[in-house]
């Protein structure tokens, strides 16, 4: 069982490293209970010149700050007054760049997942989402920061199941960013085609329509995107 070293989150190519984790196993260790699943969705978000990144034109805040440290940490926030979101940051001091989990298939520590979850059975509805899943795995906001290289908390490994060695993958726009300006449309979501454990996206031709809305691009927006080029 391979701890994935911290060299693996520091590469900048953050499209690369978003397709390389799928098959990895994400495992907590939280409140005494080993919990692991394989990961088969995950979403990019490529820092500063993202408009759907929290880092979108060198913005840094007290929560954002993380995403300008060396890759390999785990930042988690709370959204939607919900849901905890949890995301690996990638890449070299100052990169920002960020993968959202938002799916895993379980093997270890089903039943805590289900209690976790408030759920009779194990189905998609318990770890198909990124709120699904940190609930399931009970990562919160006490997890932020935390090392993902240490194997103490959190931490992903590349393990071999025989159900994984050759899977095909699928791209397409990531989910809930909203108004999120011109790479709202990006096919920077990945996930393992036929999985169960993948969200169920919107249809495409919704979000098109949504995005040649004359609102959808608000005036402060475009005013930013004109003085970065």
């Amino acid at each position: 069982m391979g701890i994935l070293p911290k060299s693996f989150y520091e590469s900048n190519d953050v499209l690369s490293l978003s397709k390389q984790l799928l098959g990895k196993t994400l495992h907590t260790n939280i409140d005494d209970q080993h919990t692991a699943g394989i990961i088969v969705e995950v979403e990019a978000y490529l820092g500063t010149i993202d408009t759907a990144c929290h880092a979108w034109n060198g913005r840094k805040t007290k929560r954002t700050e993380i995403l300008y440290r060396q890759g390999g940490l785990a930042y988690v926030y709370f959204t939607y007054g919900m849901h905890y979101m949890l995301n690996f940051t990638t890449g070299y001091l100052e990169n920002a760049n960020c993968i959202l989990i938002r799916g895993i298939q379980p093997i270890i520590g089903e039943e805590t997942m289900k209690e976790r979850r408030k759920q009779s059975k194990v189905s998609s509805d318990l770890t198909a989402g990124p709120g699904r899943l940190t609930q399931a795995l009970s990562i919160n906001k006490d997890h932020y920061g935390e090392d993902l290289t240490s194997a103490e908390v959190i931490w992903v490994t590349d393990e071999k199941y025989s159900e994984f060695e050759h899977i095909e993958l699928e791209t397409g726009p990531r989910i809930g960013i909203g108004e999120s300006g011109p790479d709202v449309l990006q096919p920077w979501r990945f996930w393992i085609k036929g999985n169960k454990y993948v969200s169920k996206a919107p249809k495409l031709k919704q979000a098109i329509t949504q995005i040649q809305n004359p609102a959808y691009f608000p005036p402060v927006k475009l005013n930013r995107l004109n003085k970065k080029k």
